[in-house]
């Protein structure tokens, strides 16, 4: 466990050069030693939320000039004293301040570290915390909302008032216990009932956020496939409005995977463009079909792609009856619809379910974008909508559905208020892991020692 009586230091932006690094400074004595180095205003003296020019001298030695930011506790990040420097980001410039400040007194921070305390000194709960670190992962516009829903509390509001009830109920149930000889239920069964099928429904309702949170906070691992010549390289192409595969009419052009990231509507989709499905002819066509198959087996959509005026009845039937996989969502994509009459298109099989495109004249991406979309993303996402992405989350609302679980099975056969409170405080103990109620240091290592130092 940190020791909060020792004032840590770190930088708080990206490493390398740019225009100004940021050094943050947190713990007790964090303005005394800025204070130390530097050369203007006496900071010990300053009101909190100000900003301070001056210099950072070692000595005689005249570092950088900087701005200092003055964040008096309790009304900082961290809950501590904190001060920022913001100096030229030189590395050189910034490597001598920190050193110039552990000289002084403090240290260097861990990963994670000024959150840590900032969860520890009750500025945020666990899961709010959490939500920091996806934030600054965050690289897409629904990523972005669902990690400032969940920095805002409102996944934290909800299962706080979930504890709440259950809480209630424990210690009415625990009350039993100390009349036990005198066979009283202090607590309605009943309304213990109810209230645990609503609890249950709820933790259900998180539980199945999470594929969409998922999504959403990783993107959706998309392939493209289908045989050679069928159009793949040639919609990778459309789809992502520019150049980025090679289109031939030669078949086997494309032998290896291509990936980019294509964003519909605030949502990443890894598209991956592969090698064609048929009978290899060499050796390095045979490893790009068998790649082709294992990115197949590890996605979550699959685009298939076959030319509508080419392919054989047969052909088509065995594509999609192979291709199609437990857990994987197909879209049957019908190119090269410019080539075809209407008559011709509507004799093809699979064509009612099918999307009917040219890549090559890209008719009807945008159609095709839309269907994507809504592959991975089955409604109209909410700014307030609660949705689980951390698995860690997952799983503990996964132990306190179980618990609830065998807490109604033991209402319903009347067990002893005993058993009934060993399964109350299972629930609200992995209640309590999400938000950070019930914590361990192993957790909190584990958790903690993902994020950037700085932050």
């Amino acid at each position: 466990m940190i020791n909060n009586e020792e004032t840590i230091v770190a930088l708080a932006t990206p490493n390398g050069i740019g225009a100004i690094g940021v050094i943050r400074l947190s713990g007790p004595d964090a303005i005394n030693i800025a204070n130390d180095v530097f050369k203007g205003k006496d900071l010990t003296q300053q009101a909190s939320h100000t900003i301070h020019f001056g210099q950072i001298v070692d000595g005689e030695l005249v570092l950088d000039e900087v701005l200092v930011s003055l964040f008096i506790a309790p009304r900082s990040y961290t809950r501590e004293n904190v001060v920022e420097i913001s100096c030229h980001g030189s590395n050189y410039i910034i490597e001598s301040i920190i050193k110039l400040l552990i000289k002084n007194g403090a240290r260097s921070a861990k990963p994670g570290e000024f959150t840590l305390r900032a969860f520890l000194n009750g500025q945020l709960d666990l899961s709010q915390a959490e939500a920091v670190a996806d934030l600054i992962a965050a690289n897409s516009k629904a990523s972005q909302q669902v990690a400032m829903q969940q920095l805002r509390g409102g996944f934290s509001t909800q299962l706080q008032a979930l504890r709440e009830q259950l809480v209630n109920f424990a210690s009415l149930v625990e009350l039993e216990l100390d009349f036990s000889e005198e066979d009283v239920e202090f607590a309605n069964r009943d309304q213990l009932k109810q209230l645990i099928h609503n609890i249950t429904k709820i933790v259900g309702q998180l539980i199945q956020s999470f594929e969409l949170g998922n999504v959403i906070k990783n993107g959706v691992n998309t392939v493209i496939a289908g045989r050679p010549n069928a159009g793949k390289s040639t919609l990778l192409n459309a789809l992502l409005n520019e150049e980025r595969a090679i289109v031939s009419h030669i078949p086997g052009t494309t032998r290896d995977t291509i990936e980019e990231i294509l964003n519909i509507n605030g949502i990443n989709f890894r598209l991956i463009d592969t090698a064609g499905i048929r009978e290899a002819t060499d050796t390095i066509e045979q490893i790009g079909v068998q790649r082709t198959m294992e990115k197949i087996s590890q996605s979550a959509l699959l685009i298939y792609v076959f030319d509508a005026a080419e392919i054989t009845i047969e052909e088509l039937n065995t594509d999609i009856e192979n291709l199609q996989k437990p857990g994987i969502t197909m879209l049957i994509v019908a190119n090269k619809a410019d080539l075809l009459s209407e008559e011709q298109l509507l004799s093809l099989p699979h064509i009612q379910s099918a999307i009917v495109i040219s890549a090559k004249q890209k008719q009807h991406i945008d159609e095709l974008k839309n269907k994507i979309y809504h592959a991975a993303v089955k409604h109209e996402l909410t700014s307030d909508e609660t949705l689980v992405t951390n698995v860690r989350h997952l799983e503990a609302l996964q132990k306190t559905e179980s618990a609830l679980i065998r807490l109604l099975e033991g209402i319903n056969t009347r067990v002893t208020s005993d058993f009934l409170a060993m399964d109350i405080k299972q629930a609200l103990h992995y209640l309590g892991e999400i938000t950070g109620t019930v914590t361990t240091d192993d957790l909190l290592d584990n958790i903690f020692s993902k994020f950037c130092i700085g932050k």
